[in-house]
Protein backbone atom coordinates (compact mmCIF):
# COMPACT_ATOMS: atom_id res chain seq x y z
CA UNK A 1 0.00 0.00 0.00
CA UNK A 2 1.19 3.32 -0.71
CA UNK A 3 2.30 5.54 2.27
CA UNK A 4 -0.21 8.29 3.42
CA UNK A 5 1.82 10.94 2.31
CA UNK A 6 2.12 9.68 -1.60
CA UNK A 7 -1.85 9.25 -1.74
CA UNK A 8 -4.11 11.78 -3.81
CA UNK A 9 -5.43 14.78 -2.84
CA UNK A 10 -8.97 15.35 -2.35
CA UNK A 11 -9.32 16.93 -5.72
CA UNK A 12 -7.65 14.41 -7.56
CA UNK A 13 -8.90 13.74 -10.86
CA UNK A 14 -10.08 16.83 -11.86
CA UNK A 15 -8.53 19.21 -14.30
CA UNK A 16 -7.95 23.27 -13.79
CA UNK A 17 -7.23 25.64 -16.82
CA UNK A 18 -5.73 27.92 -15.21
CA UNK A 19 -5.78 31.37 -18.03
CA UNK A 20 -5.36 34.36 -15.30
CA UNK A 21 -2.79 36.88 -14.34
CA UNK A 22 -1.34 38.74 -11.12
CA UNK A 23 -1.81 37.37 -8.00
CA UNK A 24 -6.10 36.56 -7.43
CA UNK A 25 -6.49 34.31 -10.18
CA UNK A 26 -3.00 32.17 -9.43
CA UNK A 27 -3.39 31.82 -6.01
CA UNK A 28 -7.03 30.77 -6.29
CA UNK A 29 -5.53 27.91 -8.50
CA UNK A 30 -2.72 27.32 -6.65
CA UNK A 31 -4.83 26.14 -3.91
CA UNK A 32 -6.91 23.92 -6.39
CA UNK A 33 -3.76 22.11 -6.78
CA UNK A 34 -2.55 22.03 -3.29
CA UNK A 35 -5.37 20.01 -3.05
CA UNK A 36 -4.65 17.35 -6.16
CA UNK A 37 -6.45 18.89 -8.84
CA UNK A 38 -4.27 18.71 -12.46
CA UNK A 39 -3.67 22.78 -12.88
CA UNK A 40 -2.51 23.58 -16.41
CA UNK A 41 -1.41 27.24 -16.67
CA UNK A 42 -1.99 28.91 -19.90
CA UNK A 43 0.13 31.30 -20.48
CA UNK A 44 1.03 33.24 -23.37
CA UNK A 45 4.89 32.39 -25.39
CA UNK A 46 6.83 35.18 -23.40
CA UNK A 47 5.29 33.94 -20.18
CA UNK A 48 2.98 35.36 -17.76
CA UNK A 49 2.94 38.99 -16.64
CA UNK A 50 4.05 37.58 -13.15
CA UNK A 51 6.82 36.27 -14.50
CA UNK A 52 8.78 39.65 -15.67
CA UNK A 53 6.79 41.33 -12.58
CA UNK A 54 9.33 40.85 -9.23
CA UNK A 55 7.32 42.18 -5.93
CA UNK A 56 10.31 43.52 -3.46
CA UNK A 57 12.71 43.02 -6.76
CA UNK A 58 12.95 39.45 -5.14
CA UNK A 59 14.34 38.04 -8.36
CA UNK A 60 15.53 34.37 -8.62
CA UNK A 61 17.79 31.93 -11.23
CA UNK A 62 14.99 30.99 -13.88
CA UNK A 63 11.77 32.44 -12.22
CA UNK A 64 11.47 35.09 -9.83
CA UNK A 65 9.99 34.77 -6.18
CA UNK A 66 6.87 36.59 -6.99
CA UNK A 67 5.76 33.96 -9.91
CA UNK A 68 7.31 30.98 -7.44
CA UNK A 69 4.99 31.92 -4.74
CA UNK A 70 1.72 31.94 -6.71
CA UNK A 71 2.23 28.76 -9.27
CA UNK A 72 3.49 25.47 -7.57
CA UNK A 73 1.48 22.50 -8.35
CA UNK A 74 0.39 23.51 -11.97
CA UNK A 75 1.88 22.19 -15.64
CA UNK A 76 2.81 25.33 -17.94
CA UNK A 77 1.15 25.58 -21.41
CA UNK A 78 3.09 28.18 -23.31
CA UNK A 79 0.20 29.10 -26.64
CA UNK A 80 -0.46 32.08 -28.18
CA UNK A 81 -4.02 32.94 -28.18
CA UNK A 82 -4.16 34.74 -30.76
CA UNK A 83 -2.76 32.59 -33.72
CA UNK A 84 -6.17 30.30 -34.47
CA UNK A 85 -4.25 27.78 -34.21
CA UNK A 86 -3.21 28.21 -30.88
CA UNK A 87 -6.81 29.23 -29.99
CA UNK A 88 -8.03 25.64 -30.97
CA UNK A 89 -5.66 24.20 -28.88
CA UNK A 90 -7.33 25.42 -25.90
CA UNK A 91 -10.64 24.70 -27.28
CA UNK A 92 -9.66 21.34 -27.55
CA UNK A 93 -7.84 21.66 -24.28
CA UNK A 94 -11.54 22.74 -22.69
CA UNK A 95 -12.81 19.26 -23.46
CA UNK A 96 -11.31 17.61 -20.84
CA UNK A 97 -11.37 19.89 -18.47
CA UNK A 98 -13.31 20.27 -15.49
CA UNK A 99 -12.69 24.26 -14.59
CA UNK A 100 -11.61 26.99 -16.90
CA UNK A 101 -10.44 30.29 -14.59
CA UNK A 102 -9.57 33.91 -16.21
CA UNK A 103 -9.23 37.43 -15.14
CA UNK A 104 -9.12 39.01 -18.37
CA UNK A 105 -9.97 42.69 -18.90
CA UNK A 106 -13.34 43.22 -19.69
CA UNK A 107 -14.49 42.01 -23.25
CA UNK A 108 -11.29 39.89 -23.60
CA UNK A 109 -12.89 36.64 -23.66
CA UNK A 110 -15.14 37.38 -25.99
CA UNK A 111 -12.89 38.91 -28.39
CA UNK A 112 -10.43 35.34 -27.84
CA UNK A 113 -13.55 33.44 -27.97
CA UNK A 114 -13.41 31.28 -24.75
CA UNK A 115 -16.53 33.33 -22.70
CA UNK A 116 -18.70 31.08 -21.14
CA UNK A 117 -21.05 30.63 -23.50
CA UNK A 118 -18.55 29.93 -26.36
CA UNK A 119 -16.62 27.23 -24.25
CA UNK A 120 -20.00 25.53 -22.46
CA UNK A 121 -21.04 25.03 -25.72
CA UNK A 122 -18.05 22.76 -25.96
CA UNK A 123 -18.30 21.01 -22.38
CA UNK A 124 -21.87 22.31 -20.65
CA UNK A 125 -20.43 21.10 -17.74
CA UNK A 126 -17.42 23.21 -17.29
CA UNK A 127 -17.05 25.20 -13.91
CA UNK A 128 -16.16 28.28 -15.46
CA UNK A 129 -15.07 30.84 -13.01
CA UNK A 130 -14.55 34.53 -14.39
CA UNK A 131 -12.60 37.44 -11.66
CA UNK A 132 -13.27 40.96 -12.33
CA UNK A 133 -11.99 44.08 -10.23
CA UNK A 134 -15.08 45.25 -10.13
CA UNK A 135 -17.98 43.35 -11.69
CA UNK A 136 -18.58 41.66 -14.81
CA UNK A 137 -20.62 44.94 -16.18
CA UNK A 138 -21.51 48.35 -14.76
CA UNK A 139 -20.12 51.56 -13.96
CA UNK A 140 -17.09 50.51 -13.08
CA UNK A 141 -16.16 47.51 -15.41
CA UNK A 142 -13.68 48.78 -17.04
CA UNK A 143 -11.28 50.57 -14.44
CA UNK A 144 -8.27 48.87 -12.88
CA UNK A 145 -8.74 46.25 -10.56
CA UNK A 146 -5.65 47.22 -8.34
CA UNK A 147 -5.46 45.95 -4.80
CA UNK A 148 -4.54 49.11 -3.13
CA UNK A 149 -7.27 51.07 -5.08
CA UNK A 150 -9.93 48.54 -3.75
CA UNK A 151 -8.64 48.79 -0.43
CA UNK A 152 -8.82 52.58 -0.64
CA UNK A 153 -12.44 52.38 -2.42
CA UNK A 154 -13.51 49.37 0.46
CA UNK A 155 -13.59 51.80 3.46
CA UNK A 156 -11.46 49.47 5.48
CA UNK A 157 -9.27 52.25 5.28
CA UNK A 158 -10.93 54.35 7.66
CA UNK A 159 -11.83 52.28 10.37
CA UNK A 160 -8.22 52.58 11.79
CA UNK A 161 -5.58 55.62 12.47
CA UNK A 162 -5.99 58.87 13.47
CA UNK A 163 -8.63 61.29 12.57
CA UNK A 164 -7.05 63.92 10.35
CA UNK A 165 -4.02 61.85 9.01
CA UNK A 166 -3.98 60.04 5.64
CA UNK A 167 -5.45 56.51 6.35
CA UNK A 168 -2.55 53.91 5.41
CA UNK A 169 -3.14 50.38 3.66
CA UNK A 170 -2.85 47.12 5.12
CA UNK A 171 0.43 45.93 4.86
CA UNK A 172 -0.58 43.10 2.42
CA UNK A 173 -2.14 42.30 -1.01
CA UNK A 174 -4.65 42.17 1.49
CA UNK A 175 -7.93 42.12 -1.99
CA UNK A 176 -6.12 40.34 -4.12
CA UNK A 177 -5.47 37.38 -0.97
CA UNK A 178 -9.39 37.51 0.11
CA UNK A 179 -10.37 37.65 -3.88
CA UNK A 180 -8.68 34.32 -3.87
CA UNK A 181 -10.29 32.74 -1.49
CA UNK A 182 -13.55 33.94 -2.43
CA UNK A 183 -12.99 32.07 -6.01
CA UNK A 184 -11.50 28.91 -4.01
CA UNK A 185 -14.38 28.28 -2.37
CA UNK A 186 -16.43 29.50 -5.51
CA UNK A 187 -14.79 26.28 -7.35
CA UNK A 188 -15.07 23.92 -4.62
CA UNK A 189 -19.36 24.93 -4.41
CA UNK A 190 -19.92 24.55 -8.03
CA UNK A 191 -18.05 21.52 -8.25
CA UNK A 192 -20.53 19.71 -5.32
CA UNK A 193 -22.97 21.04 -7.51
CA UNK A 194 -21.77 19.44 -10.35
CA UNK A 195 -21.10 16.11 -8.81
CA UNK A 196 -24.98 16.27 -7.54
CA UNK A 197 -26.40 17.73 -10.71
CA UNK A 198 -23.82 16.82 -13.19
CA UNK A 199 -24.27 20.81 -14.55
CA UNK A 200 -21.55 23.25 -15.15
CA UNK A 201 -22.57 26.46 -14.49
CA UNK A 202 -20.46 30.45 -14.43
CA UNK A 203 -18.89 31.81 -11.28
CA UNK A 204 -18.32 34.97 -11.00
CA UNK A 205 -16.06 37.10 -8.82
CA UNK A 206 -15.06 40.45 -8.55
CA UNK A 207 -12.34 42.27 -6.20
CA UNK A 208 -14.98 45.03 -4.63
CA UNK A 209 -18.19 42.82 -3.49
CA UNK A 210 -14.76 40.69 -1.84
CA UNK A 211 -13.38 42.55 0.56
CA UNK A 212 -16.54 44.59 0.98
CA UNK A 213 -18.36 41.54 2.32
CA UNK A 214 -15.11 40.17 3.95
CA UNK A 215 -16.48 43.30 6.30
CA UNK A 216 -19.55 42.11 7.11
CA UNK A 217 -19.60 42.80 11.07
CA UNK A 218 -18.20 46.37 10.53
CA UNK A 219 -20.76 47.35 7.76
CA UNK A 220 -24.14 45.74 9.45
CA UNK A 221 -22.50 47.98 12.62
CA UNK A 222 -22.94 50.62 10.16
CA UNK A 223 -26.04 49.56 8.19
CA UNK A 224 -28.06 48.40 10.71
CA UNK A 225 -27.22 49.56 13.47
CA UNK A 226 -26.67 53.41 12.24
CA UNK A 227 -23.20 53.97 13.88
CA UNK A 228 -20.80 56.63 12.41
CA UNK A 229 -17.45 55.58 11.06
CA UNK A 230 -15.57 57.75 12.76
CA UNK A 231 -11.57 57.79 14.02
CA UNK A 232 -9.90 59.33 17.05
CA UNK A 233 -7.54 61.40 17.56
CA UNK A 234 -5.23 58.48 19.03
CA UNK A 235 -4.42 56.15 16.35
CA UNK A 236 -7.62 53.46 17.66
CA UNK A 237 -6.91 50.44 15.76
CA UNK A 238 -10.90 49.84 14.96
CA UNK A 239 -13.39 52.76 14.87
CA UNK A 240 -16.03 50.06 16.14
CA UNK A 241 -14.12 48.64 19.19
CA UNK A 242 -13.91 49.96 21.89
CA UNK A 243 -10.56 51.58 24.01
CA UNK A 244 -8.33 50.73 24.56
CA UNK A 245 -7.27 48.83 21.24
CA UNK A 246 -4.41 48.69 19.08
CA UNK A 247 -0.66 49.08 18.90
CA UNK A 248 1.60 50.52 21.49
CA UNK A 249 5.15 51.05 21.97
CA UNK A 250 7.03 50.08 24.97
CA UNK A 251 10.63 50.80 26.44
CA UNK A 252 11.95 47.91 23.94
CA UNK A 253 9.88 47.58 21.19
CA UNK A 254 5.93 47.34 20.56
CA UNK A 255 2.89 45.16 21.60
CA UNK A 256 -1.12 45.02 20.88
CA UNK A 257 -3.64 45.49 23.76
CA UNK A 258 -7.02 44.79 22.96
CA UNK A 259 -9.98 45.90 24.89
CA UNK A 260 -9.20 45.01 28.19
CA UNK A 261 -11.32 45.45 31.78
CA UNK A 262 -10.32 49.06 32.52
CA UNK A 263 -10.28 48.41 35.98
CA UNK A 264 -7.95 45.47 36.06
CA UNK A 265 -5.94 47.19 33.27
CA UNK A 266 -5.63 50.28 36.15
CA UNK A 267 -4.39 48.17 38.68
CA UNK A 268 -1.69 46.56 36.38
CA UNK A 269 -0.19 50.01 34.53
CA UNK A 270 -0.91 51.78 38.10
CA UNK A 271 -3.49 54.27 36.17
CA UNK A 272 -6.09 55.20 38.89
CA UNK A 273 -8.17 56.98 37.07
CA UNK A 274 -9.38 53.70 34.92
CA UNK A 275 -10.89 52.46 38.12
CA UNK A 276 -13.73 54.23 38.38
CA UNK A 277 -14.46 53.99 34.73
CA UNK A 278 -16.84 51.80 32.97
CA UNK A 279 -15.71 49.63 30.45
CA UNK A 280 -19.32 49.97 27.68
CA UNK A 281 -19.39 53.67 28.56
CA UNK A 282 -15.80 55.28 29.36
CA UNK A 283 -14.36 53.04 26.71
CA UNK A 284 -16.23 54.70 24.31
CA UNK A 285 -16.46 58.32 25.42
CA UNK A 286 -13.40 58.62 26.74
CA UNK A 287 -11.82 56.66 23.86
CA UNK A 288 -8.48 59.10 23.21
CA UNK A 289 -7.47 59.99 27.01
CA UNK A 290 -7.77 56.23 27.65
CA UNK A 291 -5.47 55.59 24.33
CA UNK A 292 -3.04 57.97 25.72
CA UNK A 293 -3.08 57.58 29.18
CA UNK A 294 -2.15 53.99 28.24
CA UNK A 295 0.56 54.59 25.68
CA UNK A 296 2.21 56.42 27.94
CA UNK A 297 2.39 53.71 31.06
CA UNK A 298 3.32 51.69 28.26
CA UNK A 299 6.51 52.92 27.53
CA UNK A 300 8.05 52.68 30.78
CA UNK A 301 8.57 49.16 30.88
CA UNK A 302 9.59 46.70 28.30
CA UNK A 303 7.29 44.34 26.25
CA UNK A 304 8.02 41.15 28.17
CA UNK A 305 6.97 42.69 31.45
CA UNK A 306 3.84 43.88 30.19
CA UNK A 307 3.07 40.91 28.62
CA UNK A 308 3.74 38.64 31.63
CA UNK A 309 1.40 41.29 33.42
CA UNK A 310 -1.29 40.64 31.12
CA UNK A 311 -1.10 37.25 30.51
CA UNK A 312 -1.38 36.29 34.33
CA UNK A 313 -4.64 38.90 34.50
CA UNK A 314 -6.09 37.16 31.95
CA UNK A 315 -6.11 40.65 29.22
CA UNK A 316 -5.79 39.80 25.92
CA UNK A 317 -2.41 41.02 24.34
CA UNK A 318 0.69 39.98 22.06
CA UNK A 319 3.71 40.48 20.43
CA UNK A 320 4.45 42.51 17.37
CA UNK A 321 6.07 40.42 14.64
CA UNK A 322 8.34 40.86 11.69
CA UNK A 323 8.32 38.17 9.51
CA UNK A 324 11.90 37.02 11.28
CA UNK A 325 10.01 36.35 14.19
CA UNK A 326 6.87 35.01 12.79
CA UNK A 327 8.99 31.85 10.92
CA UNK A 328 10.81 31.14 13.96
CA UNK A 329 7.79 30.96 16.39
CA UNK A 330 6.91 27.81 17.86
CA UNK A 331 3.51 27.60 17.42
CA UNK A 332 4.24 28.28 13.53
CA UNK A 333 6.84 25.37 13.38
CA UNK A 334 4.53 23.10 15.60
CA UNK A 335 1.83 23.88 12.99
CA UNK A 336 4.09 23.39 10.24
CA UNK A 337 2.66 26.22 8.92
CA UNK A 338 5.83 26.84 6.06
CA UNK A 339 6.68 23.93 3.98
CA UNK A 340 10.39 23.41 2.26
CA UNK A 341 11.01 21.56 -1.01
CA UNK A 342 13.39 21.46 -3.79
CA UNK A 343 12.72 23.21 -6.52
CA UNK A 344 14.70 21.73 -10.24
CA UNK A 345 15.98 25.55 -10.72
CA UNK A 346 15.38 27.76 -7.48
CA UNK A 347 16.62 25.33 -5.09
CA UNK A 348 15.73 25.25 -1.36
CA UNK A 349 12.59 26.74 -1.30
CA UNK A 350 11.25 27.65 1.79
CA UNK A 351 7.65 29.08 1.71
CA UNK A 352 4.05 29.44 3.19
CA UNK A 353 2.39 25.76 3.34
CA UNK A 354 -1.37 25.25 3.22
CA UNK A 355 -4.71 26.80 5.55
CA UNK A 356 -6.38 23.76 5.91
CA UNK A 357 -5.37 19.77 7.06
CA UNK A 358 -7.37 16.98 5.88
CA UNK A 359 -6.38 13.65 7.58
CA UNK A 360 -7.17 11.57 4.18
CA UNK A 361 -6.30 13.36 1.80
CA UNK A 362 -3.45 16.14 2.55
CA UNK A 363 -2.19 18.43 0.24
CA UNK A 364 0.87 18.33 -0.86
CA UNK A 365 4.05 20.03 -3.38
CA UNK A 366 4.53 17.87 -5.99
CA UNK A 367 6.22 20.27 -8.61
CA UNK A 368 7.50 23.55 -8.16
CA UNK A 369 6.26 26.61 -10.67
CA UNK A 370 6.48 25.70 -13.93
CA UNK A 371 9.07 27.41 -16.73
CA UNK A 372 7.30 28.69 -19.62
CA UNK A 373 5.69 26.33 -21.81
CA UNK A 374 7.95 23.73 -19.61
CA UNK A 375 4.75 21.06 -20.03
CA UNK A 376 3.50 22.27 -23.16
CA UNK A 377 4.26 19.02 -25.57
CA UNK A 378 3.16 16.71 -22.16
CA UNK A 379 -0.78 18.86 -21.65
CA UNK A 380 -1.33 18.47 -25.74
CA UNK A 381 -0.33 15.10 -26.00
CA UNK A 382 -2.72 14.28 -23.27
CA UNK A 383 -5.73 16.43 -25.28
CA UNK A 384 -4.82 13.67 -28.09
CA UNK A 385 -2.64 15.91 -30.18
CA UNK A 386 -0.24 13.51 -32.25
CA UNK A 387 3.28 13.91 -32.33
CA UNK A 388 3.26 15.31 -35.85
CA UNK A 389 0.59 17.91 -34.83
CA UNK A 390 2.84 18.80 -31.87
CA UNK A 391 5.81 19.78 -33.81
CA UNK A 392 3.84 21.79 -36.81
CA UNK A 393 2.16 23.68 -33.81
CA UNK A 394 5.99 24.34 -32.30
CA UNK A 395 7.04 25.09 -35.38
CA UNK A 396 4.57 27.70 -36.26
CA UNK A 397 5.12 29.54 -32.53
CA UNK A 398 1.41 28.70 -32.17
CA UNK A 399 2.70 27.03 -28.79
CA UNK A 400 6.43 27.42 -27.20
CA UNK A 401 8.56 25.07 -25.09
CA UNK A 402 11.05 25.34 -22.33
CA UNK A 403 13.30 22.51 -21.34
CA UNK A 404 13.18 22.30 -17.81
Amino acid sequence: MASREREPGVLAGYRVLDCSIAMAGPFAAQRLGDLGADVVKVEPVTGEWQRHAAAGGAGGNRINVSFLSLNRNKRSLAVDLKDPAGKEVLRRLVTTADVFLQNYRPGVADRLGVDYASLAAINPSLVYVSISGYGEDGPYARRPGQDLLLQAMSGAMLSSGRAGEAPRAAGQYLVDAVTASTAFEGVLAALLHRERTGEGQLVTVNMLDAVTTLQMQELSVHTVGGLPQTRSAEPHAHVYIRSPYGAFQTSDGYLVLAFPPLKRLGEILGEDTFLAMEDEEHGWTHRDEIFARTAARLLTRPSRHWLDAFAAAGIWAGPVYGYADLVQDPQIRHNGTFVTYEHPTEGSVTVPGFPYKFSATPPRIDRGAPLVGEHTREVLSEAGLAEGEIEELLAAGAVTETAS
